[in-house]
């Protein structure tokens, strides 16, 4: 099997609009949420929400490309940008039939879906849809505007497995080049949706945090008064390459992906399974695929959205197969960011490789009172990244559906 690294990486997340100002906020403490500013909530259950900050699709696309483009396909163009900028790539020296894209996002264009239906019903009844109403929705459609921008002719599409996409899409990038099927393939995730649906329907299914009197303090994970995860919205931006492709343009390689595993939790529509059967079978089978045991895993970027339920199912799955030890770290960086969704797997891929490459472990911010059944198996840094020496780094996401994917990165 060929080796696969990541020489590229960008990011538009609600802490920074660049992977500099991202991590840099990240390895802080600091928290992206705050009150929703995209719509009216008064009515609304949950009123708060990580939103992007100073990003003006204006300043960076073509008035013509806003009308194409739903906002989770703007984001996810902006991310790609910048991650080639940062991968100094030259399409016009390497081979476009062996470069591809797998993108994904877990609601596509829901805005405009929304936008469209409202216009739609509040008239006569007489069809008032743009033009561009299809291509804007579709899942799909980012990885498609990728591809159509740069020319690039490899294999192309988007997987979906809810909150568990963008960490299955590069675990396929990383596949699809291990195989031999492609040189370099761009990978990640987008998502946008802040808006009336998807708030309105994640809290219907009790699934946000309601602590309206104090949103930078919401998101919680593993604390015993965690009670719903925070929206968040963005997009992260990988490039992943074939070992020796990297080296013969003299890339810089940040890491190495090692070992990907994904599973089911096979019990519940949305809620995991109680004692993570599927978490541990996921992570399980990207050791093993890494050659490693789990010892060797220095540090776990969890999926922890903070929900009652789902911090505990995943705690559970990691002490079955970790056993207690404080020589594992783990955080729960979405205390930061809010959940991305679709595009969480991609931007703590970014953390997680940011942390082998500082030698650091991200922080949970929060978080008080951890809960009393797992304070003191792991090792648990609050409020501000801490050293430590990281050879193998492992993030986990998981989705709705009881979809499961985790990934290993080996320091390179």
């Amino acid at each position: 099997m060929r080796r696969v690294v990541v020489t590229g990486m960008g990011a538009l997340t609600p802490l920074g609009n660049n992977v500099a100002h991202f991590w840099n906020a990240i390895k802080n403490g600091e928290s992206g949420a705050a009150m929703i500013t995209k719509f009216d909530t008064e009515k609304y259950k949950c009123k708060f929400a990580c939103e992007l900050k100073d990003f003006d699709p204006k300043e960076h696309f073509h008035v013509k490309e806003i009308r194409k483009y739903d906002p989770f396909s703007q984001y996810a163009l902006y991310t790609v940008d910048e991650a080639l900028r940062d991968a100094n790539i030259d399409f016009d020296q390497l081979n476009r039939d062996r470069i591809g894209v797998i993108w994904g996002s877990g609601n596509g264009g829901i805005q405009t879906f929304q936008d469209q239906m409202y216009e739609h019903v509040q008239g006569d009844g007489t069809p008032r849809f743009s033009p561009f109403f299809i291509p804007r929705i579709l899942v799909d459609i980012a990885s498609g505007i990728i591809s159509i921008k740069y020319g690039l002719r490899g294999v192309n599409y988007c997987p979906v497995s809810a909150c568990a996409t963008s960490n299955t899409a590069l675990i396929d990038a990383f596949n699809y080049i291990r195989w031999n099927k492609a040189d370099m393939i761009i990978s990640g995730g987008s998502e946008a949706a802040i808006n009336e649906a998807a708030i309105g329907g994640f809290a219907s299914a009790k699934a946000l945090s309601t602590r309206n009197d104090d949103p930078a303090r919401a998101s919680r994970p593993f604390d015993v008064t965690r009670d719903g995860f925070v929206m968040g919205e963005g997009a992260g931006a990988l490039i992943l390459e074939e070992l020796e492709h990297a080296q013969k343009r003299g890339a810089k390689i940040y890491a190495e992906i090692v070992g990907g595993g994904m599973a089911a939790d096979a019990y519940h529509l949305t809620g995991t399974h109680p004692e993570g059967d599927g978490a541990v079978l996921g992570m399980q089978l990207a050791m093993e695929e890494a050659g490693i045991s789990a010892d060797e895993v220095g540090y776990i970027n969890m999926h922890a959205t903070s929900t009652p339920l789902g911090d505990t199912s995943e705690l559970k799955a990691v002490k079955r197969l970790f056993g207690s030890s404080k020589e594992l770290s783990i955080s729960g960086t979405k205390s930061m960011t809010g959940h991305l969704l679709g595009a969480a797997g991609a931007i703590e891929a970014i953390i997680s490789i940011k942390s082998l490459e500082d030698q650091v472990v991200p922080p949970t911010i929060n978080t008080k009172e951890i809960d009393p059944e797992f304070a003191n198996d792991f090792h648990f840094p609050m409020d501000k990244a801490q050293k430590k020496e990281l050879n193998y780094v492992m993030s986990n996401t998981f989705g709705f559906g009881g979809h499961i994917a985790s990934i290993v990165m080996k320091r390179y």
